[in-house]
Parts: structure tokens; C-alpha cells; sequence
């Protein structure tokens, strides 16, 4: 993998969190990288950048930002689930294109941020899993304190279920178990 491409993202994600006032995710986004890593030692340099920047659009997102809150399938919504996947895969895209990076990386990286919330192929379910162990690593309390008063205690509990049992590899729901099941008890089930 060439370290330096790897490094120009993880600059890009860490430069775009810091100008919208965010770096509460910043270490889900390494630890998504060591996630992958371990469910896959010999991760592919697309994997690993999607990894680090799968959640991007986070930071570009309108600060009224209520569609979740207004939403009755809460963080399910099918369109904040497609509008986070597709355009942070629009925008990794367009900075690796930036970079010089190749034609094949560049679709390789947007196939996989673009469904990296429902997985699909094997590498796409990798990330999902990956990205479903460091949120339960690294989420509950945020979820907990948070979203609870920015949602409700049931949509949080909702959105704890959905990252569980979409996670599809035996050894990433392992892994996940004990925070999620710490989570569900801080929420008070």
C-alpha cells in the first residue's frame, strides 16, 4: 500500500473534522482502520483509505441537520442511509482524483464507502463490520448522553440493534458483543 496516498486521506478526513468543529469521531475512524486490519491482515489499500474516510460526509454536513430526529425509522432512514454512503463516496472520490490516485483505487474506494452502511460484496461487508466494531468501541457513550436527548432512548436502542445484526463475520460480532451488550444496559435494557 502506498503509505503516503493513506496519509494524504487520514490528513484530509482529520483537516475536514477539524474546520466543522468535530473530532469527537476521529478515533472511530483509526480504529475502523485496525478493525479492518484484523479481520483482514492483508487489507487492500482500498479498504484501508475507505476505512478511514467512510464517514467523511459527517463532516460536511449542514449543521441543522434534523432528518434523523424527524425521521420515525430514526438512524435507519433509508435516505440519510443513502445520501451519507453516496456522497462520501462522491467526496473521498473527488480527492483522490485530486491526488492523482488511480482510476481503479478511486472506483474501488467509492464502491466500498458507497455501502459501507449495508455491505454487499465481501470487501463491503468487511468495512460494514469493521465500522460496526469501533462504533460500539468507541460510540456508546456518545449515544448514550448525546443522541438519547437529540433522539430518544428507543432510537438509540434502535440504532444499537441495526449496527449488531448487521454485522455478517462471526469474529467482528464476538469482538462487538460486550460493548454492545455494555451499551444496551447504559441505555437501560
Amino acid at each position: 500500500m502506498s503509505s503516503d496516498l493513506f496519509n494524504k486521506v487520514k490528513r484530509y478526513v482529520v483537516e475536514s473534522f477539524t474546520k466543522a468543529e468535530d473530532l469527537s469521531g476521529l478515533r472511530h475512524f483509526e480504529r475502523t482502520v485496525y478493525w479492518v486490519k484484523k479481520l483482514r491482515p492483508r487489507a487492500s489499500e482500498a479498504l484501508l483509505v475507505a476505512a478511514i474516510a467512510h464517514d467523511i460526509e459527517r463532516a460536511f454536513r449542514d449543521k441543522s441537520y434534523t432528518k434523523i430526529s424527524k425521521s420515525s425509522k430514526g438512524f435507519k432512514d433509508d435516505g440519510h442511509l443513502i445520501s451519507h454512503q453516496e456522497n462520501g463516496a462522491r467526496l473521498v472520490g473527488d480527492f483522490l482524483a485530486a491526488e492523482g490516485a488511480s482510476k481503479k483505487l478511486i472506483n474501488s474506494v467509492k464502491e466500498l464507502i458507497g455501502r459501507h452502511e449495508v455491505g454487499g460484496n465481501k470487501d463491503q461487508n468487511l468495512l460494514k463490520d469493521a465500522d460496526s466494531v469501533s462504533f460500539f468501541e468507541n460510540n456508546i457513550e456518545y449515544f448514550v448522553t448525546k443522541q438519547v436527548e437529540k433522539t430518544n432512548r428507543e432510537k438509540v436502542k434502535e440504532k444499537f440493534d441495526w449496527m449488531f445484526n448487521r454485522i455478517t463475520s462471526a469474529k467482528a460480532k464476538k469482538s462487538a458483543r460486550p460493548w454492545y451488550e455494555n451499551g444496551l444496559k447504559k441505555l437501560g435494557y
